[in-house]
């Protein structure tokens, strides 16, 4: 006869007893120490999440614009670097490409006055990874809301807490040059 033993759920509190690793827009992070947790606001931008369960290895990164465009985006605010130099990393610190692991999250519309950038974001990161061959375990992405997510990079255990409204990250309006002025006309 079998005993039955339940798997016991995750202590909440458990997440805070780690080294938080924050990761802001146009950054990404690697780590294989067991006690770190990288942590972001997600509102239209993305974070993929990547690790090696083998190796026990893993990184995040949060990008705010695609950057598939063919254009020659080499800033960390594109996803397409952001993608690259993550990946790049997690070689370097021991993964192999054929065991990576990702995760997606964000590419909300929290505000309705933009074009909707985190659609084309979430478009951009599906098809970079069915193009690169890498296997997406799940998602969280689109809707309305922002997100709060805290990733185990050794581990790849993820927790997403939705948030309101009012603690939305504020979106980046690309920006514009400012206009010429006419150097003959003083202003007052």
């Amino acid at each position: 006869m079998s005993a039955f033993f339940p798997i016991p759920r995750p202590d909440p509190a458990d997440w805070l007893n780690h080294r938080i690793q924050p990761v802001i827009q146009g950054e990404y992070r690697v780590s294989r120490e067991p006690d770190v947790v990288l942590s972001t606001v997600l509102g239209s931008c993305v974070s993929a999440c990547i690790y090696d369960p083998v190796a026990r290895v893993g990184g995040m990164n949060h990008f705010l614009l695609p950057g598939d465009d063919g254009l020659n985006k080499s800033e960390l605010k594109y996803g397409a670097m952001a993608m690259e130099l993550l990946i790049n990393d997690l070689l370097k610190g021991g993964a192999l490409r054929s065991q990576l692991k990702v995760k997606l999250f964000g590419g909300a519309r929290v505000s309705s006055s933009f074009t909707d950038i985190g659609e084309k974001n979430v478009i951009f990161a599906r098809s970079y990874l069915r193009r690169e061959g890498f296997e997406l375990v799940s998602e969280s992405l689109g809707g309305q809301q922002a997100r709060r997510l805290h990733f185990r990079p050794t581990t790849g255990a993820a927790r997403l807490v939705m948030l309101p409204p009012t603690e939305a990250p504020p979106e980046r309006r690309p920006s514009r040059p400012a206009p010429k002025q006419d150097p003959g006309i003083t202003l007052f």
